[in-house]
């Protein structure tokens, strides 16, 4: 019997400014408590183009954590992952970041929420280059 092991993709993010700039906005607004929106744009062979961003129904946030029930989104293929703040200033994913992995790549901002304070990770915790790039119009 012949395996086949497939090529692991090795994933680039593009985030547009307007989408950066908001996702920092949304964590200056909630500290000292986490912030959790979802991600959505597209994933074609390993990139991933991030242009908007969705807030999660019934989500909940505190000083160490942030989520929602996955039950109540709506099905959208748009979706690619989700972004949330550490308020403590470190931008490592934690055991569970990991275990609440959502879509294919999970950013962390860490405070206090700059240009340079977004981080990415996929879902074995392996940090991603971040692109940002100018919206379209």
């Amino acid at each position: 019997m012949i395996f086949f092991k497939k090529e692991k993709l090795q994933r680039t993010i593009t985030i547009t400014k307007d989408t950066r700039d908001g996702i920092l906005t949304y964590c200056k607004l909630n500290h000292p408590n986490e912030g959790i929106l979802i991600l959505r744009g597209k994933s074609k062979k390993g990139i991933i183009s991030i242009d908007g961003l969705v807030i999660p129904p019934f989500s909940h946030h505190g000083p160490t954590f942030a989520g929602f029930p996955h039950s109540f989104l709506p099905f959208d293929p748009s979706y690619v992952g989700t972004v949330h703040s550490h308020p403590s200033g470190a931008a490592k994913p934690s055991v569970t970041d990991l275990h609440n992995f959502f879509g294919f790549v999970s950013l962390i901002v860490q405070s206090p929420y700059e240009d340079d304070d977004i981080f990415a990770y996929d879902r074995d915790g392996n940090l991603l280059e971040i692109t940002i790039s100018q919206d379209q119009s």
